[in-house]
């Protein structure tokens, strides 16, 4: 994680390594040994997981118990090489929509564009990279016109660019607080979570 200064605040490795037609990571990487990570930075405190933890309700609750006001989910995500007909972009944006509403925090996701070949196959990455406030909705979302904010179906044009979110980060607390989520949370009935 770089500061706006320019400074480096510290890593983050990806927890969760994915193997599927196309996205066969666990042949490369070995899973993160960072634990989950929270940064605080000169715009507030912003918790960190890449591509496929995205897709583990745990991990942005884990963030946000550790102080995050912001998740940012860095990510690839395209087509499906095995079934060219299937397209989880709606899927994804659902999933990340669901983080954001319910621990009440604002998500940034950014996803990689463009088409990449493989020797017996290739992956069109989505783009489409969004900001959902903290009730879920889309808020800006590259390659995205006003009538599909807040809905991701269909894709959105595949286009380079940068979206941008505003959030009173002290309300989104307040609210996050009054809504009573994490006050009434009951982790003596979670021990399956813990189970392999």
């Amino acid at each position: 994680m770089v500061d706006a200064d320019g400074s480096i605040l510290g890593v983050y490795r990806k927890s969760h390594i994915p193997s599927g037609p196309g996205y066969e990571e666990k042949f490369y990487f070995a899973p993160g040994d960072t634990g989950f990570k929270v940064f605080a930075t000169h715009y507030g405190s912003i918790g960190v997981a890449i591509c496929w933890d995205q897709w583990f309700p745990e991990v942005a609750r884990a963030l946000v118990l550790q102080g995050a006001e912001v998740i940012l989910y860095p990510t690839a995500i395209g087509t499906e090489p095995h079934d060219p007909t299937i397209n989880s972009y709606a899927h994804w944006c659902r999933v990340q929509q669901g983080h954001a509403a319910a621990n009440m925090v604002p998500i940034v996701a950014s996803n990689r564009v463009g088409k990449e070949a493989f020797p017996r196959s290739s992956i069109t990455f989505y783009g489409g990279s969004f900001v959902c406030g903290p009730d879920g909705a889309i808020v800006s979302q590259v390659g995205a016109s006003e009538k599909q904010h807040g809905n991701p179906d269909p894709c959105p044009k595949q286009e380079d660019g940068f979206c941008i979110g505003k959030f009173d980060l002290d309300d989104c607390a307040a609210k996050r607080l009054a809504w009573g989520c994490f006050r009434d949370r009951r982790p003596d009935l979670y021990q399956r979570l813990l189970g392999l």
